[in-house]
């Protein structure tokens, strides 16, 4: 008789239901996934056990994997934290978002480590794939699970860190196909740990130890958060000299061992704009730091602001038509912090749409993608020329592969004032300035003296 392996995947987002759809194709895996019913996250626990992916951007081969492990009855949704007592392997998967002073909200963690360490059983394996600040998993994680259970981690139970590296619109190529870490509190633990993912990955994976293993994706992140606010300024820098960044960019990449970043309208998802702030979280104990890190800081005022210079650059282009943005009607193009997505996490269009609406202007919303926001009861509206029926200024946000084929001659027709700011480099400057419109860009145009 086959032996079955049962594995829980606490969190059914972004991370939690690839991994647990991929886990729940491999023969000797019975895996559920644990999510809490609630008014904005419950209805995921029906779609998924239907069969169905609750994303509603493009994820290629999300779909038909979990149509398939649901039929194959290897893949369960559920909200009985229960199913954690026959749990041979749990992997840990839930939110670990940073606050309005940049420090760690480990709510969603705790509560699921003492979910954990009040119903594991002897021998268990648990993953933080969960980013933390260095040093979280052992001190936190491990510490309720010992107290709430009365077993020793590394003898009793095995525990691990291993982030995720997904990015929405390639959860499974990135899960499948890009190079993982795992640390263990003790080699054991970090060998079942690779066992694990040597089932569903084709590319290597990477051991060390937990704090190290936790260091690597808060400084990954990190670094490309760096590289990025390099990038805003130099577009900020060129767009007061009247030149084109992405002109520039071009000629230093084309020195093969150059890779200098795009800029953007900002910088949003779940991991750049908080794990630089967890890894500056991890270097400060007992009130002192032990290194601070101040470029980390930095980049994140520079990221955070585009939105801010977004607004500029909609301001302007509106004065250029003698509109005040105080009677303008501005459309934001792209919800969703990630092109041909609907995840909306840290998305710049938040930050966007209160510039504008706290200098007077009415903001409209659209997204191909995305049906429902938090952060706002404007509706987000589907039909563009609608939308666009009497704006003054259209706002592009995120690079949706809808907005590059836009017609400008029907969306001039329709609105009230023809404006656009492309916070992405999606249009040619030239052919949107002969269409008759009033054009900004980051990176491009700059701000015109009025």
């Amino acid at each position: 008789m086959t032996m079955v392996t049962k594995i829980v995947v606490i969190g059914m987002g972004y991370v939690g239901i690839p991994i647990a759809a991929l886990l729940a194709d491999v023969e000797g895996y019975s895996v559920t996934g644990l999510q809490r019913r609630s008014k904005r996250s419950g209805w995921k626990i029906d779609k998924l056990n239907s069969g169905k992916s609750p994303f509603e951007g493009v994820e290629p081969g999300l779909d038909e994997l979990i149509a398939r492990v649901v039929k194959k009855k290897t893949f369960i949704v559920t909200d009985d934290v229960d199913v954690l007592k026959d749990a041979d392997i749990i992997l840990i998967d839930v939110q670990t978002p940073t606050d309005s002073q940049n420090m760690p909200r480990y709510d969603s963690l705790r509560e699921v480590s003492k979910n954990i360490g009040q119903r594991i059983k002897k021998g268990a394996l648990v993953i933080v794939e969960s980013t933390v600040a260095p040093g979280t998993t052992q001190n936190i994680v491990q510490r309720i699970i010992e107290q709430e259970s009365g077993l020793k981690g590394g003898k009793d139970f095995d525990l691990a860190f291993s982030y995720e590296r997904v990015m929405p619109g390639r959860l499974i190529e990135f899960i499948v196909n890009m190079p993982r870490v795992v640390g263990g509190i003790t080699p054991q633990g970090t060998k079942r740990s690779v066992e694990l993912y040597s089932s569903i990955m084709k590319d290597q994976i990477y051991t060390t130890n937990t704090l190290s293993a936790e260091l690597a994706k808060t400084i990954e992140n990190a670094y490309r958060d760096v590289n990025i606010a390099f990038a805003n300024e130099m577009a900020l820098v060129s767009e007061s000299l009247g030149v084109n960044i992405y002109e520039i960019i071009e000629l230093i990449n084309a020195r093969h061992d150059r890779h200098m970043h795009i800029p953007g309208a900002g910088v949003g998802g779940h991991c750049l704009p908080k794990d630089p702030w967890l890894l500056r979280f991890g270097l400060y104990e007992y009130g002192t730091w032990k290194v601070e890190p101040e470029i980390i800081a930095l980049s994140r005022r520079i990221n955070n602001h585009m939105p801010v210079h977004m607004a500029d650059l909609v301001e302007n282009g509106l004065q250029a038509r003698g509109v005040s943005i105080q009677d303008a009607t501005v459309v934001i193009l792209g919800i969703a912090y990630l092109e041909n997505s609907d995840d909306t996490r840290n998305t710049p269009a938040a930050v966007l749409s209160a510039a504008l609406q706290s200098r007077g202007a009415t903001v409209r919303l659209h997204d191909p993608y995305v049906r429902e926001w938090e952060f706002s009861s404007h509706e987000i509206m589907t039909n563009l020329m609608k939308a666009a029926k009497d704006a003054d200024c259209l706002a592009l946000v995120t690079k949706h592969q809808e907005y590059y084929s836009l017609d400008l001659d029907a969306l001039k027709r329709v609105m009230r004032t023809p404006v656009l700011v492309d916070g992405r480099n999606v249009f040619d400057t030239k052919f949107v300035m002969e269409k008759g419109f009033e054009y900004r860009s980051v990176g491009k145009s700059g701000v015109q003296k009025i």
